[in-house]
């Protein structure tokens, strides 16, 4: 399964499945990243970590660990 963090920079994705349990879960739920909603990958930190997504009409930074617990397709 493919997961958010692998997605190229420009490209666009939609969320199939949430990973994770408890806390880290609903933190990812809160920030707008929910199944069926669009993500498109902006530009990812020189380091690698964080990375910048659009969700919903508004920018978001996500680190890549949890970046990685979103499958998409």
């Amino acid at each position: 399964m493919k997961t958010l963090r692998e997605v190229a920079i420009g490209s666009t994705c939609k969320v199939k499945k949430l990973r994770g349990e408890g806390a880290v879960k609903r933190r990812i739920m809160d920030m707008g990243i929910t199944k069926g909603v669009e993500i498109k990958v902006m530009k990812v930190a020189p380091l690698g970590d964080p990375m910048e997504v659009t969700v919903r009409g508004y920018q978001l930074s996500i680190r890549k660990a949890d970046a990685e617990m979103v499958e998409v397709e």
